[in-house]
């Protein structure tokens, strides 16, 4: 198995991409390769650097970077050698099983998009993020930033897309489905939360358990949280701040430690036909590898299989 990074993604690219890659390549060993994608003047000296602990990196050349700045469709079209789209191709030919990327987010959902494309059926992808639970392990919300705005049926798909992540990859047997809500009771919020809990209610594949609020975002009540991107990434900033508050006041506790965007590494486009992870743009190392990790563990699990069956049918 290969799971590939793009090495020129990230605010400290390509020396934290290098270092995270290394990292993943010794925990990964035996069970797949990383594939750097990259500039090689640049990622070339990092892994020599390295010595021994690099020797089982592959390096693919790409001339060309999309910076964080540039307009995401614009680039990724007129930049065809950049390590995002390289990453695409050798995803969408099958020579690699994932690819994840600390880039350009915008750039990584276009080539998302008009690479690897959505899963036939699926109405829109969802990036997807992990909520630490109170009693242990971890949850899934989604979307988190790729849909501002949603019909009531992208909704009830995104607890499909995320109940299948929640089953096949966390290991949860029957994951419980909660849409974010002002509201427990059936009638609270817009039309079209309204719209959409009567579609996840009637939804043979689910097992939902009706409308959920904010303070129910850490709690065993849902294993997947249902919201539109807007209200996604609002409640995963929040998290995030809650993190750097508490380091900055020198708080430390096992917990809140998992809010810390490094302890997942990235974010899972869901409802592609493949395997893609969009990493923080202030990634560390730490962050490269887990992300690597998850990559793996999303491969390895054959999710993306297990969408486009449930989609199929």
């Amino acid at each position: 198995m290969k799971i590939a990074l793009d090495a020129m993604g990230g605010d400290f690219a390509p020396q934290a991409a290098v270092d995270g890659a290394v990292l993943a390549a010794g925990l990964l060993a035996g069970k797949a390769q990383i594939v750097l994608i990259g500039q090689e003047d640049a990622v070339r000296p990092l892994l020599e650097k390295h010595g021994p602990a690099a020797a089982s990196l592959i390096l693919v050349s790409a001339s060309q970077v999309i910076e964080m700045g540039e307009h995401p469709a614009k680039a990724y079209q007129q930049k065809q050698d950049s390590s995002i789209a390289v990453g695409y191709r050798m995803l969408h030919a099958g020579e690699v099983e994932a690819f994840c990327s600390a880039g350009n987010t915008g750039a990584m959902l276009v080539g998302a998009m008009f690479s690897v494309k959505p899963v036939p059926g699926v109405l829109r992808p969802a990036i997807a993020n992990f909520v630490p639970k109170l009693a242990g392990g971890f949850g899934i919300m989604l979307d988190v930033g790729a849909n501002a705005d949603c019909k009531p049926e992208m909704l009830e798909q995104f607890g499909e897309l995320g109940s299948l992540y929640a089953q096949y990859v966390l290991g949860i047997a029957q994951p419980k489905v909660g849409l974010m809500n002002l509201g427990e009771e059936e009638g609270k919020g817009t039309a079209v939360m309204q719209a959409a809990h009567q579609l996840l209610k009637v939804n043979p594949h689910l097992h939902f358990i009706g409308n959920i609020e904010g303070r129910d975002l850490f709690n065993d009540k849902a294993d997947v949280i249902v919201c539109d991107g807007y209200t996604g990434n609002v409640l995963l900033k929040m998290a995030e701040s809650v993190y750097e508050i508490m380091a900055e006041k020198k708080m430390q506790d096992p917990f809140f430690d998992n809010f810390n965007y490094e302890a997942i590494g990235g974010s899972p486009i869901l409802g592609i036909n493949d395997n893609a992870i969009i990493g923080h743009g202030v990634s560390t190392p730490q962050a490269i590898c887990n992300m690597l990790l998850q990559g793996f563990q999303m491969a390895d699990s054959g999710i993306s299989d297990q969408i486009k069956s449930t989609f199929k049918s």
